[in-house]
């Protein structure tokens, strides 16, 4: 690329980056998930529109990975553990034996249905199982669900790339033929269990650092998380360990940890992964050629999509619910939430990259499936939550806290904002019963300052200003967190009380 292209490439690729960044107002009010508008905006750039071609399946291949390490980091970092961990045992089993239960299902009957060869048909199961990280965590997140729903389901989204990319690798590259099946579920099981192990050792050692290294401008500190996501991944890969299981923990671990300057963590992560986002869909839209899709292709979706739709998920669900039991109703949301995206479709580029039989085919095939159920399944998720009763309108979302280091005096400056929901409203500043040697320094109100008394009523919409000794930070946020979701009597309520 020399100059004069790297200029056209600038001009064109700001140009659709910023049509793109504006469809997501579209999208909102659409409620249509903004992956579809990205997919067509790349497919009328694309041959069949300005004819722009693009076909280069390897190049896709590689791309498409890149996003997914960005898409995965920004899940990670901008999820709460505690939403997680009770959802946990739930995420990994649908992450695993769910995905493993949905590609037999899905093989089964693109097999004896669809009429195709055991190879496509396990292929075909495999890309299409796994749920999207990015349709999941941008799309749940504006549903009033329980948080063990939403973590479940963030935690299957985070985790289930890793297995299903080794098991398609196996199968593209003619592996699963050359070795037994003892050695092909021995490869897949230490690809994970070291990928993890990758990523839990990255995630705490880089947060032991990053504690102890007072950077000298707040712009590092979310470049530094993510620079260390990327580690994991090329930390783990470089021991042929999963790099997606890494990134993701690696993530977890950071994004959770005790650290300066963690909202403009998450909103750098967020700004990244939709880059990410709308770089990744787009090409993969260019990546098509409507003049292949025929009704036959859309035939063949729209069955492989009923039987991943209204069989295999609800049984992989059912299955994977044995670890953690939960009411019919829930279990049924959680099957209509197997939200796809670009996960399907990146993956389709690997048989295509490997040059598998019927992987053009196969591609095109995951395509249409893709914008056909997507269309389906994303914008009558708020309705089918209400219908099934597993909305929580009334619950209240925690605080955005921001906290800077104060190095000379051993403390941290807190900052947040009183949100519209928040039970804090008409406490006074000596309620909060903060811990020993945390106090509130300031309260910001209608754009005018004013310091604070005992007295001081709190109200919605004021951001405050609390400087907190660095031993007591954790509980300063926990005690913030309580006031805010269960009022002045948080100490003596129940969750949820």
């Amino acid at each position: 690329m020399d100059v004069h292209e790297l200029d056209v490439f600038v001009l064109w690729g700001s140009a659709v980056t910023f049509l793109a960044i504006l469809a997501v107002r579209l999208s909102s009010r659409t409620r249509l998930p903004s992956l579809l508008l990205y997919l067509l905006m790349g497919a009328l750039i694309g041959e069949a529109g300005l004819g722009i071609a693009f076909d280069d399946a390897e190049l896709a291949h590689s791309l498409g990975f890149a996003a997914l390490i960005l898409i995965l980091a920004e899940g990670g970092l901008t999820t709460a553990w505690s939403d997680v961990k009770p959802a946990m045992k739930l995420g990994l089993s649908l992450a695993t034996v769910g995905v493993v239960v949905s590609v037999a299902v899905v093989a089964v009957g693109a097999h004896y249905l669809l009429g195709f060869s055991w190879e496509t048909a396990v292929l075909l199961g495999a890309v299409t199982s796994p749920t999207d990280a990015a349709a999941v965590f941008s799309v749940l997140r504006v549903v009033p669900l329980p948080k063990r729903l939403t973590g479940a389901l963030e935690a299957e989204s985070g985790l289930n790339d890793a297995p299903i990319i080794v098991l398609v690798t196996i199968i593209a590259t003619g592996a699963l033929e050359e070795h037994s099946i003892a050695y092909n579920v021995g490869l897949v099981v230490f690809e994970l269990v070291v990928g993890l192990l990758v990523g839990l050792g990255v995630g705490y050692a880089g947060s032991w650092v990053l504690r102890r290294a007072a950077l000298p401008s707040s712009g590092l500190y979310p470049l530094a998380a993510m620079v260390l996501c990327l580690f994991a991944y090329g930390s783990a890969a470089a021991v042929h360990a999963s790099g997606f299981a890494a990134v993701y923990v690696a993530a977890l671990v950071i994004g959770n940890a005790d650290l300066p300057h963690r909202a403009a963590t998450r909103s750098f992560a967020e700004g990244v992964a939709w880059l990410a986002q709308i770089g990744l869909f787009v090409m993969l839209g260019l990546l098509l050629s409507p003049g292949r899709i025929g009704w036959d292709t859309i035939g063949y979706a729209v069955v492989a999509g009923l039987v991943l739709t209204f069989v295999a998920r609800p049984i992989s669900v059912f299955v994977s619910s044995v670890v953690r039991p939960m009411p019919p109703r829930e279990l049924a949301f959680v099957s209509w939430a197997g939200l796809r995206g670009a996960v399907p479709v990146v993956l389709a580029t690997i048989p295509l990259a490997e040059g598998a039989t019927d992987a053009r085919d196969l591609f095109d095939i995951v395509f249409v499936l893709v914008v056909i159920y997507t269309l389906l399944t994303g914008p009558t998720l708020p309705w089918v939550a209400d219908r099934l009763g597993v909305t929580v309108r009334d619950e209240s979302r925690g605080l955005d806290i921001e906290a800077a280091p104060l190095e000379r005096i051993v403390a941290d400056l807190l900052q947040f904002r009183i949100g519209a929901v928040s039970q804090m409203h008409g406490v006074e500043i000596g309620e909060l019963r903060l811990p020993p040697g945390s106090s509130v320094s300031m309260i910001v109100r209608d754009g005018e300052t004013l310091v604070p008394e005992r007295r001081t009523v709190l109200k919605h919409g004021d951001d405050l200003l609390v400087v907190a000794p660095r031993r007591e930070r954790a509980a300063t946020e926990e005690r913030l967190r309580q006031v805010s979701e269960r009022g002045r009597l948080a100490h003596w309520l129940p969750q949820g009380g």
